[in-house]
């Protein structure tokens, strides 16, 4: 538990370090106390990439970076999608790992945190959900499309706002993207419906 302690405190620093307005309702829901709760480490294969992505340079919050680089084989990596639905090369190159929330190792049932992996080359479809959600890129630069709107680079240290059923879609060019996400909402054990 000390480790996703420790994960927290430094996604919570980071965060604050922003000073951005969009992050406030959720940093109000951040839990006060740490709550924990026993989870089981999970290996997927997209987490052969946490290599590449500690070495980079260009890495916003480097040292949250090599924290969750180094803590990765004790984390709980999940993914919410199967083979059958978005394929076996999306599925070798997706995975992700809450740390706080209704399934993380800190409980929270008012905000949910953790960390988005995709590998290079990689288009998260379309999908929607009822949680209000935040990402921060912090390795590697990714296409982001929110709405109707065009598509758009976001490189690390970008926020990038959801709002409730907002639909949108990621994909990532050359390199693999590590960001962190924040959920906020009524619901956080929905999973998020793909179209």
């Amino acid at each position: 538990m000390a480790i996703a302690v420790s994960i927290a405190e430094r996604i919570q620093r980071l965060l604050l370090s922003l000073r951005q307005p969009s992050l406030a309702p959720f940093l109000a829901e951040w839990p006060q106390t740490h709550r924990h709760r026993a989870v089981v480490a999970g290996d997927l294969p997209v987490l052969r990439w946490l290599g590449t992505m500690a070495c980079d340079s260009a890495a916003f919050g480097a040292d949250l970076v090599t924290a969750v680089a180094d803590a990765a084989p004790s984390l709980a990596w999940r993914q919410t999608y199967t083979a059958k639905e978005l394929g076996c090369a999306f599925i070798d190159n997706y995975g992700y790992s809450e740390i706080v929330g209704t399934n993380g190792p800190l409980v929270s049932e008012r905000l949910a945190c953790g960390f988005l992996i995709l590998g290079p080359s990689t288009h998260y479809p379309r999908h929607h959900h009822e949680a209000q959600e935040i990402y921060i890129p912090l390795s590697g630069t990714a296409g982001w499309q929110q709405g109707a709107e065009e598509w758009r680079d976001c490189t690390p240290g970008t926020v990038i706002y959801h709002a409730v059923n907002e639909p949108h879609s990621m994909r990532t060019g050359a390199s693999p993207l590590l960001a962190l996400y924040l959920w906020r909402g009524a619901d956080l054990a929905q999973n998020a419906r793909l179209g």
